[in-house]
């Protein structure tokens, strides 16, 4: 397949990389630096004890490039609509369009630029981080869900899954994809935006009893919000979920968290702003996630 992947940071590089082993495949990034760096000396990929040397095409402009099979954004949410005007000479009308970004609601912008029938959404369970240009440790499992909101009927889910396993990654088709879509958002509703909004560890959230009352006040409102839209939404499985997630990792940094200690736009209005438009177009209350919402805005203008 022609892949374009428009994000060459560490989740696009370790994606770009190993899907060009057996594609055609474009990193776009509007960094130079790391463009110039890629065509040059490629990728290097450290993980568990190994490390791998890749080499995908990189560019800055891909004004020259062909209409590609598939194109996957790993831009933050809010740069999305951005990213796929400035590419948009890419997407042909056979071309589909994948986001695995987090949060909800990427189809609305993805069918701005593709019909619904040529709309991917998903979730990843891989995880990257940058140690220096060109060298990233990838740190995750490879578990790639995917799935489409209408049938499937030229059954590229599973030319997708096909190219994906055969490059390193353990790809799931689901027929209910939003359902795993919401059982992400609500961990990051509930234990990101508080991380968010106190800029704090995730472990604080356990150990301090005003910061688990907010959190758990989240968890109640997206809960009621997902059940409303006819999804399951367990509060005492989610509940554990979390306090599991955080005891992992009780000094690790959220990307709301880290962002806003950063100076850096988060992506809280896919998140924690997916749940207050649908609560409100279900007439669901969700006071405690607006009140969140407006104050990481409030701080991302600082």
């Amino acid at each position: 397949m022609k892949i374009a992947i428009i994000g060459a940071g560490a989740m696009g590089s370790i994606y770009g990389s190993k899907l060009s082993t057996n594609n055609e495949v474009y990193l776009i990034d509007l960094n130079s630096e790391i463009v110039n760096d890629i065509n040059q000396n490629g990728i290097f990929i450290l993980e568990a004890d190994a490390e791998y040397h890749y080499y995908p095409k990189a560019t800055t402009d891909s004004v020259d490039l062909p209409a590609m099979d598939l194109v996957i954004l790993f831009v933050k949410s809010m740069f999305s609509e951005v990213a796929l005007e400035s590419n948009k000479h890419l997407i042909g009308k056979d071309t589909y369009l994948m986001a695995l970004q987090n949060g909800a609601g990427h189809e609305d912008v993805l069918q701005k630029f593709a019909a619904i029938d040529h709309v991917i959404i998903g979730t990843t369970e891989d995880s990257g981080t940058t140690i220096s240009l060109g060298k990233i440790r990838r740190g995750g499992v490879g578990n790639t869900n995917i799935g489409m909101l209408v049938p499937d009927k030229s059954d590229m889910l599973a030319l997708i899954k096909d190219s994906f396993d055969n490059a390193g990654f353990k790809v799931t088709i689901h027929a209910n994809i939003q359902q795993l879509i919401w059982n992400k958002l609500i961990i990051n509703s509930s234990l990101s935006a508080t991380t968010g909004v106190l800029k704090s560890t995730m472990g604080y959230l356990i150990d301090n009893q005003y910061a688990n009352n907010m959190m758990m006040a989240l968890l109640d409102e997206v809960c009621n919000v997902a059940q409303a839209m006819g999804l399951k939404a367990d509060k005492q499985y989610f509940t554990q979920k979390i306090v599991d997630t955080i005891l992992l990792s009780k000094m690790g940094i959220t990307s709301i968290s880290a962002d806003l200690q950063n100076g850096r736009k988060t992506e809280v209005d896919k998140i924690t702003g997916a749940v207050v438009r649908a609560g409100q177009d279900l007439n669901v209350p969700v006071k405690t996630h607006e009140f969140v919402l407006n104050t990481i805005h409030a701080l991302e203008s600082q």
